[in-house]
């Protein structure tokens, strides 16, 4: 039978004893980590969440004690009273390495089975198994300090926007399905039958209603669900740490949340960054990184050769500009020694998986060797090694294509390479990339369709030419990002009742889908809505890069894998058809 606490009270965390200590009668619980039987001496690894101590049991041990040491195994439960003494041997591994706890009370408070793996810090074990046992994995100190890290994350969020005016502000979790991009999940009401809530996407039209309510500046870490195929930085279920500011412009936003970051890397990290983040704008980072989430920890950059080759004696490259696209390249720097002409032949396939027709390249060893050599005169090959400031030990790699196309693979291409090359220094480097479009072109229905939400404010400047040239129509847009992460996306937001309505036209929403999309926000514009914008902050890619983890899931306590399913609970599950009669819902199995 287990015993219980009844009359030991926890002193110490295992982890925080010291040298100082010495002397002291604590009492520690914890799990067992480890054993050893030296026969007259026993030693325990006691582990809790904040580390390891050692219990020292013997031959001056009450043999009912001693006893009790020599029967646990790994991961029992145990609270142990004892006096702080010095090692004689000393674990410089650990923090509590020069101490241990002499034993003089113990209690077995919980037994345990072997577990399917070994929680060890390093493990091979495959993540389905660990995923299916997923409490006995959070026992693991990466996982364990990962989730401490999110929760100080958590704390640093609230302490600074609640310093800086924020009200925190919970809204609800069962609301109207609107648009937001993905697809909602459904909540059947039982009342209501045959009617659905959706979970929010992101509590957008709530936090701009708390604006017009009067409360300017809201906070809130809001849990938020999309219906979307996942990866490795994306969970059907995240936190967004999520606020709306009234009486502000896109400068105020902005500033509010660098010194958000500033103040969360010094308090976690104790690394100051940089006084005023980088801007750049949709245009240039597409231009000279191919992404509007660009990683500029290294340089790589994007460049445009189209005007020297468009009159050149190779096709691919003059068809290219001929129908409207371009032909540029990157430069790796001191790469041909890495790529080999094998290496550069499995570029090329990666870049085909992404859609590209095919890639160019020139190696420079001793000589520059062009793959389209044959087909262009020794200075029109000068004027490019120029113009992209190639040298000898460099790799070019070129893609012509329609602009689109040239841009998304360079800007893959430009990231596989420099991991490759391992040229991307261990920094945190933010950027702000602003002046969104405010619509995207859509080559299959021939469509100028919205890239942000319908409640984004264009600049005041493109106003005219909503209905003349969606083309120039700049969105007071802004996303932040971190090391090539989109971390954040915000906007100022619409708050005139005739431009709302303009924008819907714009966006060919007809009356009927506006009044049933969207009609209650519409009918409270109508009566005096202050200027505001704001962002939502993902805090699980946020802990995920803070951790430098490499999954969403590394930094998740309970996540789902890839088929939104979470293998510990075995969810989603089938219910039974009383449930699903009671709900006037019936189940159709689709065919694969």
């Amino acid at each position: 039978m287990a015993e219980f606490m009844t009359g030991m009270k926890r002193t110490d965390y295992c982890g925080d004893l010291r040298i100082g200590d010495v002397g002291r009668e604590v009492t520690v619980c914890g799990w067992v980590q480890r054993c050893r039987d030296l026969g007259q001496l026993i030693f325990i690894d006691l582990r809790d969440r904040t580390g390891i101590v050692q219990l020292a049991f013997n031959d001056k041990t009450d043999k009912e004690i001693f006893d009790k040491a020599f029967s646990c195994r790994s991961e029992f439960v145990l609270a142990a009273k004892g006096v702080v003494c010095e090692r004689s041997s000393k674990n410089s591994e650990i923090p509590t390495g020069d101490i241990e706890v002499v034993v003089s009370n113990m209690r077995v408070l919980s037994k345990a089975q072997t577990p399917p793996f070994e929680i060890v810090d390093d493990t091979n074990t495959n993540e389905e198994l660990r995923l299916k046992y997923r409490y006995l994995d959070l026992r693991r100190r990466p996982l364990l300090n990962n989730l401490m890290m999110r929760s100080k994350i958590a704390k640093v969020a609230r302490d600074y926007f609640h310093d800086n005016g924020f009200v925190e502000i919970e809204t609800p979790m069962m609301i109207k399905s609107t648009p937001e991009g993905a697809r909602d999940y459904l909540v059947p009401s039982r009342i209501h039958n045959g009617k659905f809530y959706a979970l929010p996407q992101s509590p957008q039209i709530y936090k701009q209603l708390l604006m017009l309510s009067g409360f300017d500046r809201y906070i809130q870490l809001a849990r938020c669900f999309r219906d979307e195929d996942l990866r490795a930085d994306r969970q059907p279920e995240f936190t967004q740490i999520d606020m709306e500011l009234s009486f502000v412009d896109v400068d105020e936003i902005l500033e509010i949340n660098e010194g958000f970051f500033k103040k969360l890397f010094k308090e976690v990290l104790n690394i100051d960054l940089e006084e005023h983040f980088q801007r750049m704008t949709y245009k240039e980072a597409m231009e000279s990184y191919g992404s509007d989430k660009p990683d500029i920890r290294f340089d790589m950059k994007i460049q445009d050769i189209s005007d020297l080759v468009k009159d050149c004696g190779f096709s691919v490259f003059t068809s290219a500009v001929e129908n409207g696209g371009s032909v540029r390249a990157i430069v790796a720097k001191n790469a041909s020694s890495v790529y080999t002409r094998k290496e550069i032949d499995k570029l090329t396939e990666y870049a085909k998986g992404i859609g590209a027709k095919g890639l160019a390249y020139v190696r420079w060893v001793d000589e520059p060797n062009a793959s389209f050599k044959k087909f262009m005169s020794e200075e029109e090959l000068s004027a490019i090694y120029e113009r992209l400031g190639a040298e000898k030990g460099d790799v070019i790699l070129i893609v012509a294509d329609k602009n689109s196309t040239v841009l998304s693979t360079l800007g893959a291409l430009r990231l596989v390479v420099a991991k490759r090359l391992d040229i991307i220094p261990d920094v945190f480097k933010f950027l702000w990339i602003v002046d969104f479009p405010f619509f995207e072109y859509d080559e299959e229905s021939g469509e100028w369709l919205a890239m942000h939400h319908p409640f984004t404010m264009p600049k005041e400047e493109c106003l005219q030419y909503l209905d003349t040239d969606p083309s120039k129509v700049i969105a007071k847009a802004y996303d932040l990002t971190l090391n090539g992460v989109e971390l954040s996306s915000g906007s100022m937001r619409i708050t005139d009742y005739e431009l709302q309505q303009k924008m819907f036209k714009a966006l060919k929403l007809t009356d009927e889908e506006i009044e049933a999309k969207f009609g209650f926000l519409v009918e409270a514009y109508k009566y005096g809505a202050p200027p505001h914008g704001g962002m939502g902050i993902g805090l699980d890619r946020v802990t995920m890069l803070m951790c430098k983890a490499d999954s969403l899931r590394d930094v998740t306590a309970f996540p789902k894998v890839q088929n939104a399913s979470e293998l510990m609970s075995a969810c989603p599950a089938e219910v039974d058809d009383e449930s699903l009669e009671v709900l006037g819902i019936k189940v159709v199995n689709k065919e694969d």
